[in-house]
């Protein structure tokens, strides 16, 4: 009888993440962004069980803006993570004024809290704990503004700081969210629930709940089409538009050889060919030695 293959468990599709996209390694101090609930609490978690495959260091923070008096309990729920995987724990108290883009306020406050602990604990980056289901939702967000291009390459693996300081990295951005609560029921984890997250007002909150579940009732792959195509448009200048016949999944191959400083590399094609591709300069060039 053959065997069924099992899809990549989440510590597998960030271990790969974090190896192709060199987030961090051996050594270096990762700031890991807390809130408590589900993907932050899989974060911390995946990344303090990496430290035997990456050598990295790890310390974890937790913001409570000030804004709900759950948010001791919900980052208590990461704490107790924390301690149980000996990763240090850190909570921050802010206090973000209500009022008109709350959000977007809470988020910048958020970050300016992360980047003052990494300074001084000496962090190389700031892990957060968006997924591949985020990513789409703010390709989707972006696009119902009106972005271009630029804005629609959103969410990349890494990122620089909104500020000075250091590097944001995203090692779950190639995991679903059902992977996320697949690795918390395996873990027996617990996790917080965010009502804001839910709540309407938002527009983030109207495209996950609305948006999304129609877009994947009719296309089942629009959270794998859309990071491609964010992906697509975040490479910065790899001119993929000379190779007129190779599809997303092959240029995508292409583009992160590149960002790796490959010289080469190999791409199948229909009919089960493997194509040379060598880099001249930032330019990808069909070696035929035929």
């Amino acid at each position: 009888m053959a065997k069924r293959n099992r899809p990549p468990t989440l510590l597998t599709l960030a271990h790969r993440l974090v190896r192709d996209e060199r987030l961090f390694g051996r050594g270096d101090l990762v700031v890991c962004a807390c809130s408590g609930g589900p993907d932050s609490n899989a974060l911390l978690h995946g990344l303090s069980l990496l430290r035997r495959r990456v050598g990295h260091q790890l310390c974890a923070v937790g913001v409570d803006h000030g804004l709900r008096p759950e948010a001791g309990s919900e980052l208590a729920v990461a704490q107790a993570i924390a301690e149980e995987q000996c990763v240090p724990f850190e909570t921050v108290a802010l206090h973000v004024a209500p009022g008109s883009n709350l959000q977007a306020r809470a988020r910048q406050a958020r970050h300016e809290a992360l980047q003052q602990v990494a300074a001084r604990s000496a962090a190389v980056v700031i892990a957060t704990g968006h997924t591949a289901d985020d990513r789409a939702e703010t390709v989707m967000m972006r696009l119902l503004r009106g972005a271009g291009p630029r804005g629609l390459a959103a969410l990349p693996p890494q990122a620089p700081p909104l500020s000075a300081g250091v590097p944001l990295v995203r090692p779950l951005l190639t995991c679903r969210r059902s992977d996320v609560l697949a690795h918390l029921s395996r873990h027996r984890l617990t996790y917080a629930t965010d009502p804001s997250n839910s709540d309407r007002r938002f527009l983030r909150s109207r495209v996950r709940h609305e948006l999304m579940p129609l877009l994947e009732e009719l296309s089942p792959g629009i959270v794998g089409h859309l990071c491609a195509l964010a992906e697509m448009l975040a490479s910065d200048g790899v001119a993929t538009d000379s190779l007129p016949q190779l599809g997303r999944a092959q240029r995508l191959a292409i583009d992160r050889a590149r960002r790796l400083g490959k010289r080469q590399t190999t791409v199948r094609v229909s009919g089960g060919r493997d194509l040379l591709i060598r880099f001249f300069g930032n330019s990808p060039v069909v070696w035929d030695e035929e």
